[in-house]
């Protein structure tokens, strides 16, 4: 009997300030979507650097003249550079590419993209040494080294590409945080005013209950479990639109994700992530409803 009255007391103080309710399901969906969302953002950056950190390499481009007329690399100065390159302490592989297999590495990579594949040509595509390193934090030897010997167009480093986009994804992580941590103090606030207009709108019953023995704890139960059921639901709300928003980015993206340019992110990743967004939910609305009972409310 007193679990059935509690939960009519929790649907009652829900079904009452109905539009305080909603309001305050709304506010935490959206601060959690928020806060998947940057979630979502560190996945992301933790799978480029599992997937990329071993394949990084540093690309020496050679001039026009070198790759139209050397093919097989069997003249110089590419013959003395594949020779230096290989000498070079901390290098694993070296990799000759000439501008036909450039040419069709680069189909490959962009074959989602057949308007790109169009404008290209074989004479765009320079000849290219590939070197892999055993350790490709020390890219900048390689760079040092062989920028501007003869025969070397340009020295690219895809360690120092990949920490410029990681930069930029780390940045947008750090602004929807910033974002959900703005949305989540309104949500504070409206869970806040939720409660204490529920205790006031119900403060003579309350009262009754308290003068015929009803412990304080008793009587404060239904307005915090008010609280969790909202911050639940806003919880369920902001996954659901987190998935939507997934799912359509994935739509949109393809291409990018095909190209394998950025890792793919799907409604597993969602599924991981949304365990916690449930949890802080249930963490964030139990707190606020009981330090709310505790300052605010009298009952």
């Amino acid at each position: 009997m007193r679990t059935s009255f509690v939960f009519s007391e929790v649907v009652t103080g829900l079904r009452r300030n109905v539009t305080m309710t909603i309001a305050m399901i709304l506010t935490t969906a959206i601060s959690l979507g928020l806060l998947g969302g940057g979630l979502l953002i560190v996945r992301m950056v933790d799978k480029m650097q599992d997937n990329y950190q071993s394949k990084l390499e540093v690309s020496v481009l050679l001039t026009n003249d070198v790759s139209a007329n050397d093919k097989d690399c069997a003249q110089q100065p590419c013959a003395g550079l594949r020779s230096a390159l290989e000498a070079t302490s901390g290098v694993e592989t070296v990799v000759y590419e000439n501008r036909e297999k450039g040419y069709e590495r680069f189909k490959q990579i962009f074959e989602a993209q057949p308007e790109l594949v169009k404008l290209a040509r074989p004479e765009a595509i320079p000849a290219t040494f590939r070197v892999k390193l055993e350790d490709p934090a020390r890219a900048n030897v390689i760079v040092q080294a062989f920028t501007g010997k003869a025969g070397v167009k340009a020295v690219n480093d895809q360690g120092e590409f990949l920490g410029r986009l990681l930069d930029v994804f780390n940045g947008l992580r750090n602004i929807v945080l910033a974002l959900a941590l703005i949305q989540a103090l309104a949500a504070l606030l409206l869970i806040s005013n939720t409660i204490q207009v529920s205790a006031f709108t119900r403060r003579t019953e309350v009262g009754i209950m308290r003068l015929v023995g009803a412990t304080r704890w008793y009587t404060q139960l239904p307005f915090l479990i008010e609280a969790v059921v909202a911050g639940v639901i806003g919880a369920i709300v902001g996954v659901g639109g987190l998935a939507l928003m997934v799912f359509g980015a994935t739509r949109v993206s393809g291409d990018l994700f095909t190209s394998q340019i950025l890792p793919p992110m799907g409604m597993l990743d969602v599924v991981i992530i949304s365990p916690i967004l449930l949890g802080v939910a249930v963490f964030i609305s139990a707190l606020t409803g009981y330090v709310t009972l505790r300052l605010y409310v009298r009952l």
